[in-house]
């Protein structure tokens, strides 16, 4: 059941179609809430995920979804004996979801799939012209201006949902980019902030699964665990806000209380807080600029009390000083460098590669890549495929 309350939000026209993509994973299931709690402002026109037939199928009837999509065939053969009558049609298949990205009925995608593989989604969404309420950070990291340059041929609108990103976009309401100073992104800093190098040898895949502040799917916890999602998320940041990676920070904040800031040049800095709560940039991607009301955590003084600031160990962590590295080559190092960590936490999360490996193969792969300044996607998807080859092998 949602734990947030249907609340009037009075739409200033019909409510707008919504594509849920991963509607099953740690974004789908706090979009659900959000979009049952906001009945007026949106209707449902799809859901899709790859597995999890049941749980999808209980989703949609409760958001009245008139289609659903599993991209595995098999998950979907096993779904339909469940189907009754007047329940949601099932499609299968990736073109399937495609089809749902480019209907009419659809305003806004939001792009909750994990990995490389939402890509064609969202480039799709953003070459329909749609509003892309993107979570999924590896379609900015791989194809960043790729997607920037289909958005400004469109009119497409591309509304981040990662928290640190959104709460950029939001700080930046204050201001422009060319009056940015820097983009500072906050890091927990994971289960591991202020451990010796020499005791992370040892890290088992529930020690890094373990987050201390935020609940999300494997992969990113993991990357959370060795700075991985921070070195993505400058890549993101670079080309969400066209800004250059000399200009983006990072700091560890534990308390996951500042999402992130922007320091301008006239030494403002303006931070975005609240607590770590991903249907908070849900709700500004799917209604912006507007903001919807929510039974939301208010103001804790107590919560507020101590919030800490302090460096990033790079010498332990060495995999953030690659997503700086991957950010400036641009070109085809986003590609390279997300297709091996995604192999590489997949290995480690079977027990085939130490916790310490992850971020050297990563590098490797990196460096190693045959790298393209100016790619078009199917030089991209050719290095995700060598780099995933790579990893795998180095494995």
């Amino acid at each position: 059941m949602s734990d947030e309350a249907p609340l009037p939000s009075h739409p200033a026209s019909g409510p707008r179609g919504v594509l849920l993509l991963g509607a099953t994973g740690s974004i789908g299931t706090a979009a659900f809430d959000v979009l049952r709690a906001h009945a007026d402002r949106f209707h449902v026109t799809g859901l899709a995920a790859r597995r999890q037939g049941p749980l999808l199928l209980e989703r949609a009837r409760a958001l009245n979804a008139p289609v659903i999509v599993l991209t595995d065939p098999e998950a979907a053969e096993a779904l339909r004996a469940d189907l009754v009558p007047g329940d949601p049609e099932l499609r299968v298949g990736d073109d399937a979801v495609l089809d749902l990205v480019r209907d009419p009925a659809t305003a806004i995608v939001l792009q909750g799939t994990s990995g490389a593989a939402g890509l064609p989604a969202s480039l799709a969404a953003v070459k329909a012209g749609k509003r892309l309420a993107l979570a999924n950070k590896e379609s900015m990291v791989v194809a960043g201006p790729l997607l920037r340059t289909e958005a400004a041929r469109t009119g497409a609108e591309i509304v981040p949902v990662d928290s640190e990103h959104s709460a950029v976009a939001q700080c930046l309401a204050g201001g422009r980019v060319s009056e940015v100073r820097r983009l500072i992104l906050t890091a927990s800093g994971g289960p591991f902030r202020g451990w010796p190098a020499d005791a992370l040898e040892g890290v088992t895949r529930d020690d890094a699964l373990a987050h201390p502040t935020w609940d999300m799917g494997p992969r990113i916890t993991v990357d959370s665990a060795t700075l991985m999602n921070k070195a993505l998320e400058v890549i993101e940041a670079r080309w969400l806000f066209d800004i250059e990676p000399d200009r983006i920070e990072v700091v560890v904040h534990p308390q996951s209380i500042v999402h992130s800031m922007v320091e301008f040049v006239d030494g403002s800095v303006l931070a975005q807080t609240g607590p770590p709560d991903m249907r908070t940039p849900i709700r500004y991607a799917l209604a912006w600029p507007e903001r919807l009301p929510a039974e939301a955590p208010r103001f804790r003084l107590e919560d507020y009390a101590k919030l800490t600031f302090e460096a990033p160990d790079r010498a332990t962590f060495p995999a953030l000083d690659l997503g700086f590295e991957a950010a400036r080559r641009g070109g085809t190092a986003g590609a390279a460098l997300n297709a091996a960590d995604e192999m590489a936490v997949e290995r480690f999360l079977d027990g085939a590669l130490p916790f310490t490996g992850i971020a050297p193969v990563c590098a490797d792969a990196l460096r190693a890549h045959p790298y393209k300044a100016d790619p078009n996607l199917s030089d991209l998807l050719r290095v995700d495929e060598w780099s995933r080859t790579e990893a795998q092998t180095a494995c």
